[in-house]
């Protein structure tokens, strides 16, 4: 059925959430695996390639904060992808943010570096990073939209998850591929090894393009096109209707610091001369988390299209806020078993809770007219501070990296904050889809007003 086809005030039609879920596991998988080898080299080699001018610490600290670059830079592609993905629809979102995001991460795999150009390598490095974080910025919120979208009502929490799980997947594959690069001689990674899972996304490209240019359009947006119910101006629409929903959104991204946590700075805390784990090793304790985030993911989204999401979620930011002091200190120990139980437990299972529903919490929140501006605004400024939490961590950490007490405490109070912000919020598990977002009481049948402003 196309946007002609549709009458106003009728039913959405069916929509086709298995081809929906499935485009959105596998583009997801594809630009998260760029996404993640930018954190893993962040950690192991760029200070020494980008940033070599600078002391041991220094270089440290400077390479994480490019990390964090792409998350500053998210709100702003949110806003712009956003408002063409609440005009235009989602499709055109999924197919340009994964050509974007293969385009700039092959291009760092080209990049000089600070022995060869100076100052001009890390500037270049910034650049390509922020054109990772506009892409990031609509991938979710468009991948997010498009399966609630496509799935049937009782089942938003399950097919939904599959844009996260396709999240975790790629950065199993990008762990994966960064495990012989980081095997390698020290001076064959510093000058080429680190270049070749760079250099790959340019397969990424091509095969996200492949996938997604086929992928129909959601029902709900052709209808309401149909039913000239698509927003002119999304952004006004959505701060004047549900700024305390885009508020709610915010916090609660919050917990997506538990990620860039475990990620990122730990990998980094590890592996440094204070504590002198394996490199190889804790990459593989990423794979291990990651691996068991695929499997619970989904029976997590599952229980929650049953029992709702703000209890599921509950589960993940609180469970997180006590795993994350438990799996750091399991590090300090340098006990590998300690540390592979204890990382599995933490990212694979317990944060895995919030991390697997909050695409369908956060996409009922919103109306069909600003759902994945909604979604990519609230979610990308939370994760704009879950970037740059690396960044501080290592500020709180202090000169010898070794206060992961302190990190542990700053961790757990932003979980904190991002569950007080899903308790405040109503449960949206049994709401039909077409009602998401409106107000108690009221149906889709005056949306037209409020979404042509």
């Amino acid at each position: 059925m196309t946007a002609h086809d549709a009458v106003a005030g009728s039913p959405a039609p069916q929509g086709k959430p298995r081809k929906a879920a499935f485009a959105a596991w596998i583009g997801s998988a594809l630009e998260y695996y760029d996404f993640f080898i930018f954190g893993s080299a962040a950690a192991l080699v760029f200070p020494k390639v980008f940033f070599s001018g600078s002391d041991t610490a220094s270089a440290t600290l400077q390479s994480l904060a490019t990390f964090g670059v792409a998350y500053a830079a998210r709100p702003i592609g949110a806003v712009i992808l956003g408002h063409i993905g609440d005009r235009l629809g989602r499709r055109k979102i999924m197919v340009s943010t994964l050509i974007l995001m293969g385009l700039a991460t092959f291009l760092i795999g080209c990049l000089p570096t600070y022995d060869q150009v100076g100052g001009l390598a890390p500037a270049l490095l910034i650049t390509l990073r922020v054109l990772q974080g506009l892409s990031a910025a609509g991938e979710q919120a468009s991948a997010n939209s498009m399966t609630l979208e496509h799935a049937p009502a009782d089942r938003r929490g399950y097919f939904t998850s599959f844009t996260l799980n396709g999240t975790q997947a790629g950065q199993i594959l990008a762990t994966l591929v960064f495990i012989p690069v980081a095997a390698m001689p020290e001076h064959q990674l510093l000058t080429w090894g680190w270049r070749i899972p760079f250099l790959a996304s340019a397969v990424v490209a091509v095969a996200g393009w492949v996938i997604r240019r086929k992928l129909e359009e959601t029902p709900v947006f052709e209808q309401a096109a149909a039913n000239n119910t698509v927003a002119k101006l999304p952004l006004a629409v959505l701060l004047r209707d549900h700024w305390a929903e885009v508020l709610r959104v915010m916090c609660a991204a919050l917990i997506a610091t538990v990620s860039t946590i475990f990620t990122v700075w730990a990998l980094s805390y590890a592996t440094s001369d204070n504590v002198g784990l394996e490199k190889s090793v804790m990459l593989w304790v990423s794979v291990s988390a990651n691996g068991a985030a695929l499997l619970s993911l989904p029976l997590w989204a599952k229980l929650s299209d049953r029992i709702g999401r703000k209890p599921v979620f509950l589960v993940g930011s609180v469970g997180s806020a006590v795993m994350i002091p438990v799996y750091l200190w399991a590090i300090s120990t340098a006990s590998y078993p300690l540390i592979f139980l204890t990382g599995i437990l933490t990212l694979g299972i317990v944060y895995s809770a919030a991390n697997g529903i909050w695409p369908s919490l956060y996409g009922e929140k919103f109306t069909t007219a600003v759902r994945l501006s909604g979604m990519a605004i609230g979610t990308q400024i939370g994760f704009a501070i879950a970037g740059f939490a690396v960044t501080f961590a290592a500020e709180i950490a202090g000169p010898d990296g070794a206060n992961w007490k302190g990190v542990a405490i700053f961790t757990a109070v932003l979980c904190a904050i991002s569950s007080l912000s899903v308790l405040s919020g109503r449960e949206t598990h049994k709401i039909p889809t077409e009602d998401l977002g409106l107000k108690p009481g009221r149906t889709a049948a005056p949306a037209r007003e409020a979404a042509t402003v």
